[in-house]
């Protein structure tokens, strides 16, 4: 029989093979990956390093370290994610949530609307942030795809606001035909086709495409949604978009031309501009 390892030996592996293959986080991830094999947490880790684990949760645990090391993504190697202090199942049908999109909620969150709609809702965290933040806010919800839906309002359900956020199957605005909300809030795809191997191989090879990238124009959603979000929108209304690095100036540009008034640049906590908000029409 092999000698059994301890959590020390098989942490200090994954260290090594997570490094070998250029992830950023190695020995997070490979304490993460074997607290979760274990069912324990990380501080058990720390306080019990010459424990042995035994061979069924080895075998499973080095599985999900070639995972790793293949750069598939932690969150979907566990099947979940942490956003806005709340957990969310997440698949490669959908992208990962991203700490800097917090910033989008908390805009709409700050704006107490009673109605808003979410734009490309992916994994439905901004949806369910908000209606878990905002009780008495009703929530529509659209996304192009059909298994990026299911797995939103799987989530809706984990966190009890399946009552009040809408999912519903369409490209963009399309599904929202005739209805107007206090607030049009969207994460679109603004990557370039030409900027994809410059992303790192997390997102280039696992995350899914049609939520990243956008043709030759990186802000041709954006462009879209300044045009066409007005008629969506109650008077005062606002419309809040995520963008990428370098381009909130661009896209502030963009509602400006629209007509929207009041627009303004929001900093995510790394001081990159990350949301641009307009208001609609006059109270």
């Amino acid at each position: 029989m092999p000698d059994t390892a301890t959590i020390a030996q098989l942490i200090a592996e994954g260290v090594r093979r997570l490094q070998g293959a250029g992830v950023d986080t190695p020995r997070l991830d490979a304490e993460i990956l074997l607290a979760d094999a274990l069912g324990v947490s990380r501080a058990y880790l720390f306080a019990h390093p010459e424990e042995e684990v035994d061979e069924a949760t080895e075998r499973e645990w080095r599985c999900r370290l070639e995972r790793r090391h293949r750069r598939e993504p932690l969150a979907y190697i566990l099947g979940r994610a942490e956003f806005y202090g709340l957990e969310f199942t997440v698949t490669p049908e959908v992208l990962v949530p991203r700490p800097e999109t917090e910033v989008l909620v908390e805009t709409v969150i700050a704006a107490e609307p009673a109605t808003v709609a979410d734009i490309g809702t992916g994994s439905g965290c901004i949806a369910v942030a908000v209606a878990v933040n905002l009780p008495q806010t009703q929530v529509w919800a659209t996304d192009i795809s059909e298994s990026a839906l299911r797995i939103a309002l799987e989530n809706a359900r984990r966190h009890g606001v399946a009552q009040c956020v809408h999912f519903l199957q369409g490209d963009l605005l399309q599904p929202l035909a005739g209805m107007r909300f206090d607030v049009v809030a969207s994460n679109p795809p603004y990557v370039a086709e030409s900027e994809r191997l410059m992303l790192q191989p997390e997102v280039r090879d696992w995350e899914p495409a049609h939520a990243l990238l956008t043709g030759d124009d990186p802000l041709q959603f954006h462009r879209q949604l300044a045009a066409e979000s007005h008629f969506h929108l109650r008077e005062g209304g606002w419309l809040m978009l995520e963008v990428g690095m370098g381009q909130a100036e661009a896209v502030a540009g963009l509602l400006e031309q629209a007509g929207y008034r009041q627009v303004r640049i929001l900093n995510d906590l790394a001081g990159i501009g990350r949301v641009v908000v307009g208001r609609y029409g006059q109270r």
